[in-house]
């Protein structure tokens, strides 16, 4: 399990297979309280969404009463029956509240849709606001925290936890607001009418509400296990279509069917379960609001007779809570939201909090160059997932010049890779210093250092967009001279010529319509276009035949010769023509000089030297 440090000292853990574990009872009222203000930001619209409700709610309350005195005036156009004066007199006031009791609605219907319009629009920029600061936070983050980070958890967290804050302004703040102004108007209204008969048509509240406290407790953490299972299905597929070809490769389609239908089963459950518990909770709400209606009817019904009250006053009151059914049945509802929002939000900002461990110093300046000579010294390194006591650099001194090539050699795990990503800052070294021009990489801006340091990595990732598109991802505003220049320098401008739209054929996704080689080639073709001071191959020629390569290497030559370049390679020949070549063992330089020094010196360079010669000997042969 590791650990991360939130900048507002929050602890976020991480489970084995990347999941979150969040504590949400701690922080539902601040991350509540967060989302509303976002909302809040909004104030034009908050303030008509907000005024819209109240209005609505007030026009509701009005129904009963036009509906109470319909009633009485409806009994006492009965009593007049025989009285023409007095029937017209019924008639015309029996009218006067029909037209108020069609206004009433129309106006809590149009308030209704100004509040849904708002609220739903309030809800949208949020989400849209989130969408973008979380895709900014991910560009962010340090990759230690990325090689933590199961992408599979983000993308969940990216579509369904958005989805689940941006409903509650819709689901939670409106939808209280109304419900409190339908409980006060018609407690002020009912209890002015009679306080036993009032108290009765209220009396399903504190029952309801404590029905759906202790129901949001629940559903809270029902649907963070949901979650979870849902990023867990994420992760198999997107793991699934990322490798479908060793899938095919292997007919183990009916393994990955059966392994997603096993947490797919678990998904399943777990809505069972939510679902159960959210119809309990409404059922029992329900029945509740029904048996108080019904002592409504009976106590009012005795008073009616008495002649304590009039049946308009009854009906009133019996309107009334008909009305407020739908709210009531509702709570359940914005539990829900106020259980989501919660923990949606709770996974959200632990994400949008994090401060990255690589990022520009407070006094940090861009980066200045005068003659681009990078240089180690004495530079150690750890990688932060690993034991504290395992060095993966140790004691790192290195030079590279403008014009010099400096290969790096040596067994898996011992370095090499490392070393190029930390000359661009993709980690920050454990001790001693990388400088440029005797500019600690600390002290400059990320922006300006990774504008002069160009890595071609190991594995090519080629999006999914036109080729010249690709070669000139990390310079768009390229021409296309420099673009089909770069391709030609890659060996890779030929291909491309044949291809049925040229430069603007569509690459598929992963690049999975070029072989290996033209992926790394494509690759090639992109490093080199951008106009940087040091270019670092990581073993980028590995699946490029020797012929391809030493045709690579040739064409190179006159667009890299005033860059400091670093050539890090398994295969000797992508590197013995190198000014320097170090050889990497367990994190440390154990050997260095040119081809020939190395030869010379009969070390662990020779040793392989030979081997692979023998090898190529054996494949010749």
């Amino acid at each position: 399990m590791h650990s991360i440090d939130t900048k507002d000292n929050k602890r976020l853990d991480l489970n084995f297979d990347g999941r979150y574990k969040i504590d949400v009872s701690k922080v539902d009222t601040g991350v509540l309280w967060r989302i509303s203000e976002m909302a809040f930001q909004n104030r034009w619209r908050m303030a008509v969404a907000i005024t819209a409700t109240l209005l609505a709610g007030i026009f509701q309350i009005f129904v009963p009463q036009f509906l109470g005195q319909a009633v009485d005036e409806a009994q006492g156009l009965l009593g007049a029956a025989g009285e023409v004066a007095s029937r017209a007199s019924a008639e015309e006031a029996l009218l006067t509240t029909a037209l108020l009791l069609i206004g009433a609605s129309t106006l809590r219907g149009f308030c209704t849709m100004m509040q849904n319009y708002q609220g739903e629009a309030v809800g949208q920029i949020i989400g849209y606001d989130l969408r973008m600061a979380y895709y900014r936070q991910l560009q962010r983050l340090s990759l230690s925290w990325h090689d933590k980070v199961h992408s599979g958890d983000l993308m969940t967290r990216g579509i369904l936890d958005i989805e689940g804050v941006r409903l509650w302004v819709d689901t939670g703040i409106l939808r209280f607001i109304l419900l409190m102004t339908l409980l006060t108007g018609g407690a002020i209204t009912l209890l002015q009418i009679d306080v036993v008969l009032g108290l009765l048509s209220l009396s399903f509240a504190p029952i309801v509400g404590l029905t759906a406290s202790i129901a949001r407790l629940k559903l809270r953490d029902t649907w963070l296990a949901l979650q979870e299972e849902l990023s867990s299905l994420t992760k198999v597929m997107e793991e699934n279509l990322g490798g479908i070809r060793v899938v095919r490769a292997f007919a183990s389609q009916a393994f990955e069917l059966v392994r997603y239908d096993v947490i797919s089963a678990r998904a399943l459950a777990m809505s069972h379960r939510r679902i159960a518990l959210f119809v309990k909770s409404t059922t029992s709400m329900t029945f509740v609001y029904f048996c108080s209606m019904g002592l409504v009817l009976w106590v009012g019904g005795e008073k009616a007779m008495d002649g304590e009250i009039t049946l308009g006053q009854l009906a009133e009151c019996l309107a009334f809570m008909t009305i407020l059914q739908m709210p009531v049945r509702q709570i359940g509802w914005m539990i829900n939201s106020i259980a989501r929002a919660s923990t949606c939000g709770g996974r959200l900002f632990n994400v949008l909090d994090l401060e990255p461990s690589i990022a520009d110093a407070p006094d940090a300046k861009p980066l200045e160059i005068t003659e681009g000579v990078v240089r180690f010294e004495n530079v150690d390194f750890a990688y932060p997932a690993v034991a504290r006591d395992h060095r993966t650099l140790t004691g790192i001194n290195l030079e590279i010049r403008p014009g010099k090539t400096v290969g790096i050699v040596g067994p898996p795990g011992s370095g090499k890779s490392t070393i190029a990503q930390l000359i661009a800052r993709y980690y920050d070294i454990t001790s001693g210093r990388i400088t440029i021009d005797g500019q600690d990489v600390r002290d400059v801006t990320l922006e300006s250092l990774r504008h002069e340091v160009s890595i071609v990595q190991q594995q090519p990732f080629l999006f999914t967009a036109s080729v010249d598109h690709n070669v000139a991802y990390g310079d768009p505003w390229a021409g296309r001279s420099g673009i089909e220049r770069s391709a030609a320098a890659a060996q890779l401008h030929n291909y491309i010529k044949k291809l049925p739209t040229g430069y603007g054929t569509l690459v598929g996704e992963r690049g999975v319509s070029l072989s290996g080689g033209q992926r790394q080639r494509l690759s090639i073709a992109r490093g080199v276009l951008v106009d940087s001071t040091v270019l670092i191959f990581d073993d980028s020629t590995a699946a490029v035949d020797a012929a391809t390569e030493q045709r690579i290497r040739g064409a190179i030559q006159e667009i890299v010769k005033e860059r400091a370049v670093v050539i890090i390679a398994h295969r000797l020949s992508s590197l013995m023509h190198a000014d320097e070549i170090v050889f990497l063992d367990d994190g440390q330089i154990v050997e260095r000089g040119s081809h020939d020094e190395l030869l010379a010196l009969g070390g662990r360079y020779r040793a392989l030297y030979d081997l692979q010669s023998s090898d190529d000997a054996e494949e010749g042969a």
